[in-house]
């Protein structure tokens, strides 16, 4: 952690340190060993301390998460269990960073949903301070989403030039559909010309879950409870230690590729990566 010329490009320091109206702007970013606000850890941490008067303090630090870095995760951010074996733990550093995060509002893509859930989550297991009362979270994702609209009716206007007059009308949707997904083809000269090239990309970037319905996700390899009380433990472990609760998954209302999943591992059938 230090004190620094800014990085960042003048305009950009500009814009930032004016919305500073009194206090300093932290916008800060997290890599860890997956996307579990419960259950995962911090691996790195980044930050930039935008003060009024256009100082900015910068962090950037590696830590052990204390739990083994899944191979999913690492294809993403490329940090090894290797990587931080000697780094310092979070509960280590946790007080410099409060001290860091301290008198602050925070900024950042996701905040709101992953990163400042999971922070906080990591200084309550440190036993150290930290509230988020009476900060400003700016989110820089939510702005995107609401200015930048993802449904079908923006995606008409940018690739077919026309508004979506009789929007969810199934048949007027499909037809825009057509137009847009012709239009992508269109705009994107790097898109594969065939069907099998285009359920490649359009896959989840993180090809993350097991199921369509995210009841399960791979981690290392293996299926994982992405719910209820077993939620962050393995299929198979819970096959061994508590097949009642994998009965009981089958008699409950839960998606039928859910059960099919539950009964085929109670047989020791267990899902694999394609």
């Amino acid at each position: 952690m230090n004190s620094t010329i800014s990085a960042l490009p003048p305009a950009v320091l500009e814009a930032l340190a004016a919305l500073c109206d009194g206090r300093p702007l932290v916008v800060f970013d997290l890599e860890t060993t997956g996307t579990d606000r419960l259950n995962d850890r911090i691996v790195e941490i980044a930050a930039l301390k935008i003060h009024p008067d256009r100082t900015v303090r910068t962090l950037d630090r590696r830590l052990n998460p204390g739990i083994r870095i899944p191979r999913e995760a690492t294809e993403i951010h490329g940090i090894s269990d290797e990587d931080v074996r000697l780094a310092p733990t979070f509960t280590a550093v946790a007080p410099e960073l409060a001290a860091f995060f301290e008198g602050a509002d925070l900024a950042g893509y996701n905040i709101r949903g992953f990163d400042v859930p999971l922070l906080g989550k990591e200084f309550e297991r440190a036993h150290q301070p930290f509230s988020v009362e009476g900060r400003r979270l700016v989110d820089a994702q939510t702005i995107f989403f609401k200015k930048e609209p993802r449904d079908l009716s923006a995606a008409v206007r940018l690739f077919a030039g026309r508004e979506h007059v009789d929007a969810h009308s199934a048949f007027a949707d499909a037809v825009a559909t057509a137009e847009v997904l012709a239009g992508e083809l269109s705009r994107y000269a790097d898109l594969p010309r065939n069907v099998a090239g285009l359920h490649d990309f359009s896959a989840p970037a993180e090809g993350r879950f097991v199921d369509p319905d995210k009841r399960f996700f791979w981690r290392d390899g293996a299926a994982v409870f992405a719910f209820g009380e077993h939620r962050g433990r393995p299929l198979a472990d819970v096959v061994k230690t508590h097949a009642a609760y994998l009965d009981w998954i089958l008699r409950a209302e839960f998606p039928a590729e859910t059960k099919k999943i539950v009964s085929a591992a109670l047989n020791g059938v267990f899902p694999t990566r394609g």
